[in-house]
């Protein structure tokens, strides 16, 4: 482990970079943090939020015009070239957690399509400085914290439905919800993985899917998937599950069927 001192160093400059203010204050938050990175800056933008939130919307709104495409995008939105653009400036993994922190963040309608309201009000209530590198910083640092903050995670994760289903339609192809949850549970954010003995529930789930699920996916069976997994990452035994319980069906089903695949593998 590198001495405190480079710690401190490369936390003054995570500091600095991700929020724009000064070493001297950086210095002041990180030492009333003991150093702790994500605490100093949350700190920071919940004293700062409030006076910023006025000076910062301007710079924001010429941000978003800069990334606008004025042949192909109107006004007051990005269109899907301009939008894919702009995700990779922020250096998310397309096929994973953090694109859809992104998402969330800038509340899209829809993937490829961001709108100037949501981005100027989404950036404008984290505090973080309009520039390409302080918001890749903050994307990075919230795709981190989907393993420590539940709340976080479940507003990532239940905008996922929003953006992702195409145009009027209620559900998600299955095919489609299986491509998500692949990408949302993923390093570095929260894995659906038990904690204990290791097993690979995102496997087994989308393996009993795709033998007995022949429906879409609707939002109540998205919302719950994630209240699942999350209680079976740290009770491997199901214990927690009961026939009178309030899961839908599809969950219930589940559970019938992991536990006598679980049998005939001990049998064999």
């Amino acid at each position: 482990m590198p001495p405190a001192s480079s710690l401190q160093k490369a936390a003054l400059a995570s500091f600095t970079s991700i929020t724009g203010a000064s070493e001297k204050i950086a210095q002041r938050y990180l030492k009333n943090t003991n150093y702790r990175l994500n605490e100093a800056i949350d700190a920071y933008f919940q004293t700062n939020a409030g006076a910023s939130a006025q000076s910062v919307e301007p710079r924001l709104a010429k941000m978003f015009d800069s990334l606008r495409n004025e042949a192909e995008d109107g006004k007051d939105s990005l269109g899907v070239s301009s939008s894919m653009s702009y995700i990779e400036l922020l250096d998310v993994d397309m096929e994973g957690p953090s694109l859809w922190v992104a998402l969330e963040l800038l509340q899209v309608p829809s993937i490829g399509e961001t709108t100037r309201e949501g981005f100027v009000n989404g950036w404008k209530l984290t505090g973080a400085e309009p520039k390409i590198e302080s918001q890749k910083q903050h994307i990075a640092r919230l795709t981190e914290s989907l393993t420590r903050d539940r709340d976080l995670l479940r507003r990532v994760y239940r905008y996922a439905f929003v953006a992702g289903k195409e145009g009027d339609q209620r559900s998600l192809t299955l095919d489609t919800a299986i491509v998500y949850w692949d990408g949302l549970f993923k390093k570095p954010g929260q894995v659906w993985v038990g904690r204990v003995a290791g097993i690979d529930w995102l496997n087994e789930w989308k393996t009993f899917l795709r033998e007995k699920w022949t429906r879409s996916v609707s939002r109540d069976m998205w919302n719950q998937t994630l209240e699942f997994a999350l209680k079976s990452i740290e009770d491997e035994s199901l214990g927690f599950w009961s026939e009178d319980g309030a899961w839908p069906g599809v969950i219930d089903d589940f559970v019938a069927w992991y536990r006598h695949k679980s049998e005939m593998d001990v049998d064999a």
